[in-house]
């Protein structure tokens, strides 16, 4: 069964840090880019930052320099590490496999004082 399911969203404080993670089953992962996206209320989902299959990364503009993205292929695992979180990154973020069409259900992410 192809499965990806997100964790380790929830609430932070402006500034605050949290990593999510993501599990991927019935994929070939370790062949595949592996991204997250993301969709704030109101707003088109868009593209936060990829991983390759060797780990070359690359991200949004709008992120840059506090979201870090990274794998695991033994484990089939993606993170993103969030740093500097902004009310602005308030969101569903979106763990997914592009090139397959592929997405998790998605997980809260709110800033929030």
């Amino acid at each position: 069964q192809v499965q990806l399911v997100e964790s380790g969203g929830g609430l932070v404080q402006p500034g605050g840090s949290l990593t999510l993670s993501c599990v991927a089953s019935g994929i070939s992962f370790s062949l595949l880019n592996m991204a997250w996206y993301r969709q704030a209320p109101g707003k088109q989902r868009e593209w936060v930052a990829l991983v390759t299959p060797g780990s070359g990364t690359t991200s949004a503009d709008s992120v840059k320099g506090r979201f870090t993205i990274s794998r695991d292929n033994a484990k089939n695992m993606v993170y993103l590490q969030m740093n500097s979180i902004e009310p602005e990154d308030t969101a569903v973020y979106y763990c997914g496999a592009p090139s397959r069409d592929l997405w998790g259900h998605g997980i809260q992410v709110t800033a929030s004082s």
